[in-house]
């Protein structure tokens, strides 16, 4: 699919790396970057957004299956079962290499560099063999809660589901505020809605790999960097791919994670919370997510909870 760059230019893209900098913002030695917005007045909001106690996990069941479009597989497998005579348990192993595009996930600001630095300018040397020492996931082990807004792209343009590689644009997300009723504010976690997986349970393969995902075109970024977003999450990378920016490659995980100190949440599943949601009228909602208590890493496999 050909993509509109809006007259963006790769000297523009190139240029948000400074021109929508956090760093400093919130002091030299900051590692929560705009979780910075999300306050504990915001979270006490958040929560009297729930009305009903009705929860909608967004994470995709661990990927154990390979295949073309899932190379490297979770692992699961029994250390002990049931069928020993006289057993009193069982027990199992897991193991995930959850960067990608298969796996629920976040990424912590450790995951990505631009020119030997990742957020707030501490040195790519600060991640080694025994982990991430700055920009690790355990700094934001329990700072991901607050007021979720989905915004459901597809169906404002009368669809079930965007095409592969197709962009989203500010127009979009725009008239999805008007059609959900929700304005997307300073300290809010952002969850945008593809269709991927609604797309890939209906025709199979999701065929990422030579057909690029879904996903926001490099210029929204300036527009959640003005509306001061916490989070973003998708269904997909975040990133439209091909993003039709070769220099930068995946300009929301570089200018959105490196320059603003933004945590993206990465392969979501949002059909049952868009259905949810579209049932009840109501696009705004408590939402908690915690990634695991992995110190130094580089993320997380992660499950988040929308709660109405």
């Amino acid at each position: 699919m050909a993509i509109d760059n809006r007259g963006l230019t790769e000297a523009d893209v190139l240029g948000f790396i400074d021109t929508l900098s956090n760093w400093g913002k919130w002091g030299a030695d900051d590692q929560l970057g705009a979780l910075n917005y999300i306050t504990p007045e915001k979270r006490v909001a958040a929560a009297a957004l729930v009305r009903e106690g009705h929860v909608v996990s967004i994470s995709l069941p661990l990927p154990t299956t390979p295949g073309p479009e899932n190379p490297r597989p979770a692992l699961h497998y029994m250390i002990g079962t049931g069928e020993r005579q006289g057993a009193g348990g069982s027990s199992d192993f897991i193991g995930v290499a959850y960067h990608g595009m298969t796996t629920s996930h976040i990424d912590a600001f450790a995951h990505q560099f631009w020119q030997g630095k990742m957020y707030n300018g501490f040195s790519s040397l600060e991640v080694r063999p025994d982990g991430a020492h700055k920009g690790a996931i355990h700094e934001a082990l329990d700072k991901v809660v607050g007021r979720g807004v989905l915004l459901d792209i597809p169906l404002v343009r009368g669809r079930e589901w965007l095409d592969p590689g197709e962009p989203i644009y500010v127009e979009d997300i725009e008239a999805a505020e008007s059609r959900h009723g929700v304005t997307v504010a300073e300290g809010d976690i952002l969850l945008v809605r593809t269709g991927r997986h609604k797309r890939a349970r209906a025709e199979g393969r999701d065929g990422w790999q030579s057909r690029g995902l879904a996903g926001l075109h490099a210029s929204v970024l300036p527009w959640l960097h003005e509306r001061r977003v916490a989070v973003l999450g998708g269904d997909g990378v975040n990133d439209v791919t091909p993003s039709g920016f070769q220099a930068m490659g995946m300009p929301f995980h570089k200018v959105g994670m490196v320059a603003m100190g933004l945590h993206l949440l990465d392969n979501h599943d949002l059909e049952a919370l868009a259905d949810a949601c579209a049932q009840r009228r109501r696009y705004a909602f408590l939402f908690v997510m915690a990634p695991l208590f992995l110190v130094r890493g580089t993320g997380s496999p992660a499950n988040g909870l929308a709660i109405l």
